[in-house]
C-alpha cells in the first residue's frame, strides 16, 4: 500500500480519503478507543505522517472532532507535533 503524503505548508490542509469514519471513545480511566474503518485508518496515518515531516514546527497540531471528521458521539482527538 502506498500513502500520499502531502508536504508540509503552515496552512496544514488536511488529505482525507473519498470515504470514512472514525470513531474516538474514553473507556474507563486511562484507555481512549479510535474505532476506524479502511478509509479513516489511511487518513489518520496520513495526518500522522504529514505531522511527521522534518519541517514541521513543534506544537503543530490538528482538532478532530465530531463537527469536522469523527462520528457523533466521538470525543475530541488532538493530533500534536513534539
Amino acid at each position: 500500500m502506498e500513502i500520499h503524503v502531502p508536504k508540509y505548508d503552515r496552512s496544514l490542509k488536511l488529505d482525507w480519503e473519498d470515504q470514512f469514519t472514525i470513531q474516538a471513545k474514553i473507556t474507563g480511566a486511562y484507555s481512549v478507543v479510535i474505532k476506524a474503518d479502511k478509509g479513516g485508518l489511511i487518513s489518520l496515518a496520513r495526518h500522522l505522517l504529514t505531522l511527521a515531516q522534518d519541517n514541521v514546527p513543534a506544537g503543530c497540531h490538528v482538532h478532530l472532532d465530531e463537527s469536522n471528521s469523527l462520528e457523533e458521539g466521538s470525543c475530541e482527538i488532538i493530533l500534536e507535533r513534539d
